[in-house]
């Protein structure tokens, strides 16, 4: 089954979903579609409310950016990576894989 369809996600624009007891943010980019944890390491706060550019995600609390390909911190005050999720797209349907 589908978490979500891939036309209903807009481009550069992260969306939280809940897949297995876990918070997770999805961004399509492109033709492709990451999948991080969706708290900041660095504080209890949710990255599908900031900002993306390029490949790279920015808590909109206190600004640290992570890389959605890898989940790495790329900006203090963040320093820990997030967890990432194998994303497969079928036909018109995105399903992350935990």
């Amino acid at each position: 089954m589908a978490d979500i369809e891939f036309d209903q996600m807009p481009a550069g624009q992260p969306i939280k979903i809940e897949k297995n007891g876990k918070t997770i943010c999805l961004t399509r980019i492109g033709d492709e579609v990451f999948a991080v944890d969706d708290t900041c390491s660095h504080s209890e706060a949710s990255l599908s409310e900031g900002e993306v550019s390029d490949y790279k995600i920015e808590c909109w609390l206190h600004g640290a950016e992570f890389d959605l390909r890898t989940g790495a911190a790329l900006t203090l005050p963040a320093n820990i990576a997030l967890n990432t999720y194998s994303v497969k797209i079928e036909a018109n349907s995105v399903t992350v894989e935990i």
